[in-house]
């Protein structure tokens, strides 16, 4: 079996990112956006998901967050469908609920080629250890449209934006662990039509 792996470079006037990208990693990240709140939450996503990644983002934070948070999220969506390749003997459907003390998130996803996000999580408009919790659906809808999967995330409860944003990033991780592994079952690809 091939690597799964992927190196993605962007460059914008906006932003300057580079990554690095294992599916078959042990969890492991070294991640440097200058936006800690967003390191912590990817950190999350890949250590759950049991992939390595290398990340370097710089950005016009004098402006605000948003370009940097959706190109990493453009990013790291072209680094799984790279990774992934001609998407031959995954599982295709992941899905996860992941508890953060009194939140619990559900995360659904079909490596399917047809991006869609549907993000029903109510809006909290305070900031989160400085972040503004709107930029993950920014980042999600990134991530889904360059990597060409469609995610369902759903926020079945919670009160603390904290622990509802950290429940979010590690559903999505396990999910995406499931979705990309490896089945032996599975011959070609894991559609009716032959392709996905």
């Amino acid at each position: 079996m091939r690597a799964r792996r992927a190196k993605v470079e962007r460059r914008t006037r906006e932003t300057k990112i580079k990554l690095e990208l294992d599916l078959d990693g042990q969890g492991k990240y070294k991640i440097d956006t200058n936006i800690p709140f967003l390191n912590h939450m990817l950190s999350l996503l890949i250590k759950h998901g049991l992939f390595d990644l290398s990340l370097t983002a710089r950005g016009d934070l004098e402006v605000d967050e948003h370009h940097t948070v959706e190109d990493i999220g453009i990013s790291l969506g072209e680094a799984f469908k790279k990774a992934l390749g001609k998407r031959k003997h995954i599982r295709r459907f992941g899905f996860a609920y992941a508890p953060m003390d009194e939140a619990l998130a559900l995360t659904a996803l079909d490596i399917s080629s047809r991006p869609y996000l549907a993000f029903n999580v109510p809006g909290k408009r305070r900031k989160v250890d400085g972040f503004a919790p709107q930029l993950v659906e920014e980042f999600l809808r990134a991530f889904s449209t360059h990597g060409g999967i469609t995610v369902h995330v759903n926020l079945l409860y919670g009160k603390n934006s904290h622990h509802i944003l950290e429940a979010i990033f590690k559903a999505l991780g396990q999910a995406l662990d499931q979705a990309t592994q490896i089945d032996n079952r599975v011959k070609g690809v894991p559609s009716t039509k032959g392709k996905l």
